[in-house]
């Protein structure tokens, strides 16, 4: 396939921007993982039936989720001159009040949540007031959005996943043309190096850096992997991405094959997000058929493809050297490094090979349109950009949240997430998933960065913040991550097989009121010993939500234990 003569984006784009931008309205129903499980799916039928009995007159799609997700199923509503109006906890029974009013140039003001006068994605936007739609919340007043920045969430929730004209509309592919035709491969780099990006995968290693020893890494066969295999308990921003705007991801892989010099990457996906792989599945087919994948991307001498490897949701293969191992067939194990997978040795089928996680791709494109400088002015000096994190556990208001790096924790669980579920108050939070450490309410002024949660004893992970409110036991907490954690061990070494083993053991005993306080001395020096000696970050970092709840909550402990 030459992809020459059929990426035609100009054309592309007008195509989206007359979906996006209808000469009638246009209803678009959140139909990601959470908007379905709430009943999206029976207020998208609703619709049809409603909307197929009256003609033509009203544009019907599906969208993707905006991360307020304990305010689904939403429904967009898009009226010609009127500000975008985003329903919320719609229910199929409200869908022909909905239609009776769009059809009247109106909206259900009650089912309001929030109006977006002007979607900057979508230049040329006018709007006019009047009438119900001025008593309707902005987007920038709703306190949930109101401390976010929208980067690699921007399209989220408001174009049609499944559409690549409407990426395109947004301004989507338009990186990749400018970075394939205008730019060497090393100013690209260097572009990405300029950003600061750091992977979001929870290591937080500079993204540039990996990919300039990968481009210097000898051999002309080199690979690209997208870890996507979100295996936290209660994290989900990496599905969400996928689900609501594949293509960012796609094109982030397009600019970074570009820039290291890969033909080939993949995308490793936990088989458990059956939706992300059907979009990402039809996202690359649409991709391939527009002519930006395959040979000869727009006229240049540049080939890409990429292709999805389904895994069995072994959370150890969120581990680089493990996750290699099981697209090659193996079993999923870690192995010591050196080689590293930027070597030759190290990466798949012992290429050089760059392997980043969803979200880190998906910062690409945007880093390329704007500038590296744009970027690295966002958050901190040494932690650039935004993360999406999910707020999840015993908070108000759940969902996925995108701030700067350096917000901090006050922000994200008193003023977007507003604190304890059912008026209760909040004691602390997990970060990092399985393997981060429980931070107390008392700390809540630590900035969110890779520095400062190393600092109080925790990780920033992959981005999922778990809320503990007043009711919570410490204790069983700890116990429920080591269980985790010992149940994912892949059993290769022995500090992690049979220290986390023992750590359960002990915690068990504790919990059942048989401990006694010499059991919690043993408790903090196997973690240590463990955290120490195990051979991969599984097993190095599962003794976090040990070592900080006997840090900052001993007093659960003392209280558990015989005197």
């Amino acid at each position: 396939m030459t992809g020459a003569a059929e990426a035609d984006l100009p054309a592309r784009e007008a195509a989206g921007l007359r979906k996006l931008k209808p000469d009638r309205p246009r209803i678009a129903v959140g139909l990601a993982t959470c908007g379905a499980a709430m009943g999206g799916d029976r207020v998208y039928r609703r619709f049809q039936e409603i909307i197929g009995a009256g003609g033509d007159d009203i544009m019907l799609t599906k969208t993707g989720c905006i991360g307020y997700c304990r305010e689904e199923p939403q429904v967009n509503i898009t009226i010609p001159g009127r500000p975008l109006v985003i329903l919320h906890r719609v229910d199929a029974d409200d869908v022909e009040e909905i239609v009776t009013a769009v059809r009247a140039g109106e909206v259900p003001y009650e089912m309001a949540l929030c109006r977006v006068p002007s979607w900057d994605h979508v230049t040329g936007t006018t709007v006019e007031y009047g009438g119900g739609f001025d008593r309707i919340p902005l987007y920038q007043d709703v306190r949930f959005f109101s401390h976010q920045k929208k980067v690699v969430l921007r399209n989220a929730g408001f174009i049609n996943p499944e559409d690549i004209d409407e990426y395109i509309a947004v301004g989507g592919y338009a990186a990749a043309k400018t970075a394939l035709t205008e730019m060497e491969p090393d100013a690209v780099v260097a572009e990405v190096e300029r950003s600061g990006l750091r992977g979001r995968g929870g290591a937080g290693f500079p993204t540039g850096l990996k990919w300039r020893i990968t481009r210097k890494a000898p051999g002309d066969e080199k690979y690209i992997i997208c870890n996507a295999d979100e295996g936290d308990p209660g994290a989900y921003m990496n599905r969400n991405e996928m689900e609501s705007d594949p293509h960012m991801l796609i094109e982030g892989m397009i600019i970074g094959a570009y820039a290291i010099g890969a033909r080939e990457g993949l995308i490793y996906l936990r088989a458990e997000y059956p939706l992300a792989i059907r979009r990402l599945e039809l996202a690359i087919a649409q991709a391939r058929t527009c002519g930006l994948l395959g040979e000869r991307i727009f006229g240049t001498g540049f080939d890409f493809e990429i292709r999805i490897v389904t895994g069995a949701g072994a959370f150890v293969c969120g581990e680089s050297t493990a996750l290699i191992a099981s697209i090659e067939g193996r079993t999923g194990r870690p192995h010591p490094r050196p080689p590293r997978l930027t070597d030759i040795g190290g990466g798949l089928w012992k290429k050089p090979t760059d392997l980043n996680n969803v979200e880190t791709w998906c910062n690409v494109p945007v880093i390329i349109q704007n500038g590296g400088d744009w970027y690295a002015r966002i958050g901190t000096e040494k932690n650039t950009g935004t993360k999406v994190f999910s707020l999840v556990g015993k908070v108000d208001r759940v969902g996925l949240v995108e701030v700067p790096l350096g917000t901090s924790l006050n922000t994200i669980v008193f003023d977007i997430g507003n604190g304890g579920s059912q008026g209760k108050k909040v004691k602390a939070v997990q970060t990092g998933g399985p393997s981060g450490g429980c931070i107390p309410v008392r700390l809540f002024d630590t900035p969110v960065d890779y520095e400062n949660l190393n600092r109080v004893g925790s990780i920033m992970g992959s981005g999922g913040i778990v809320v503990m409110d007043e009711e919570t036991n410490m204790v069983d907490i700890a116990r429920y991550f080591v269980n985790f954690a010992t149940g994912e061990s892949c059993g290769k070494c022995v500090p992690c097989r049979e220290g986390l083993k023992h750590t359960l053991l002990l915690l068990n005993k504790i919990m059942a009121g048989k401990g006694t306080e010499k059991d919690l001395d043993t408790l903090g020096l196997l973690a240590d010993t463990i955290q120490k000696t195990s051979l991969c970050g599984l097993g190095q970092l599962a003794p976090n939500p040990v070592l900080t709840t006997l840090a900052y909550f001993r007093e659960e402990y003392g209280a558990l234990v015989k005197k």
